[in-house]
């Protein structure tokens, strides 16, 4: 919730791919504020209702924000853009309750830069009894494919962490995993006045509290009937709380919650290991996502995984990290425009691959 990732991309929604141009843009600090307090705010549906007023004038200037951003990235390329990918700001997502909520107006967007645009990309799939997340794994293994990563877990450490399995086949399953950067990025903002840990600098100071085995017992609780069911999940920042680590010094806390991301990880490649032992070798673990700039958060995940040696960057093949989700919703539009699925049961649980992302034009 820092900002806009934005991205020209080219692509026929094969391996014929090519990145154009990637550039990032901030909030300001009062957007960023906006955005952090409402998000806070809104835990169920009743709180999605109750702010609604709010909701709908944050949603305005978001987009408002995007219109500006695609005015000054065409000021650096002569390239024709034929439409826009908008997926706008996750605000709330509940697919128990068939609803996930991003802000962003379409039509606005579509009239403020006068090109087509193609969002609500989440619908379709929870209409088809999908989570509505995650939407990246088409484009993870488009990635694989392209520069020959399977067999692969590619974790997306964003807010939440979503993890796209890719065979040596090719085939490839996902869900997601649990919390990513959202409790460190809110135990932050609640003890400084920064917004987030930046390289994990904060965490690196502490000490990870004797407390956290606890907490992961009663998350690996819950989630060991899920996984073997192979049952595919979709999270919301709302679903995970920082109570365990209150009381906690600020280092201390960020160095606990840093620790309790790197252990889900960990936890999540035993579990793929042993489902998938008799088709792949030990796939190697490729972070993406703002959580692989957090120094401390892949220190320890070095330490997990220290009998595999298998940790790498994204980036360490070629591709910019910090662009894989904006690239990734592009590609999605181009599927969208093609009548392509994006969603499949192995990837959100749909009961059949899913088409998504509607197309507008208001200009």
């Amino acid at each position: 919730m820092d900002g806009v990732d934005a991205s020209i991309i080219q692509t026929d929604c094969g391996t014929n791919y090519e990145t154009i141009l990637d550039k990032y843009y901030q909030y300001d600090d009062n957007l960023h504020s906006e955005l952090t307090s409402l998000r806070a705010k809104i835990n169920n549906l009743e709180d999605l209702k109750n702010f609604s007023n709010e909701t709908k004038s944050l949603e305005k200037k978001i987009t408002i924000f995007h219109a500006e951003v695609v005015k000054k990235i065409l000021k650096e390329t002569d390239v024709e853009i034929d439409f826009i990918g908008f997926h706008g700001q996750t605000i709330y997502h509940n697919a128990d309750n068939r609803i996930s909520k991003q802000l962003g107006d379409g039509k606005l967007l579509s009239q403020l830069s006068r090109k087509k645009v193609i969002n609500d990309f989440r619908k379709n799939d929870i209409k088809n009894g999908g989570q509505g997340a995650p939407l990246t794994p088409l484009f993870h293994s488009m990635l694989a494919c392209k520069f020959n990563l399977a067999p692969s877990i590619i974790l997306n450490i964003g807010g939440i962490i979503n993890a796209t399995t890719i065979s040596k086949n090719g085939s490839f399953l996902a869900t997601d995993i649990g919390p990513g950067m959202c409790l460190i990025d809110k135990w932050i903002r609640l003890k400084s006045k920064k917004r987030y840990d930046e390289n994990g600098d904060i965490a690196a100071l502490g000490k990870i509290s004797s407390n956290l085995d606890l907490e992961l017992d009663k998350f690996y609780h819950t989630k060991k009937k899920d996984l073997k069911k192979n049952y595919i999940k979709s999270f919301d920042i709302s679903d995970f709380d920082i109570s365990f680590v209150h009381g906690l010094s600020l280092e201390d806390g960020a160095a606990t919650l840093t620790e309790y991301t790197a252990k889900i990880i960990f936890h999540y490649f035993l579990y793929i290991i042993e489902m998938t032992k008799n088709i792949n070798n030990n796939p190697i673990i490729i972070l993406c996502g703002g959580g692989r700039k957090n120094n401390f958060l892949v220190e320890r995940l070095k330490i997990n995984f220290k009998n595999y040696d298998i940790v790498k960057k994204i980036d360490d093949y070629g591709i910019d990290g910090d662009f894989v989700e904006s690239q990734a919703f592009g590609y999605l539009a181009v599927n969208s425009y093609l009548k392509l699925p994006i969603s499949f049961p192995g990837t959100t649980g749909c009961k059949e691959p899913s088409t998504g992302g509607v197309l507008v034009e208001n200009y």
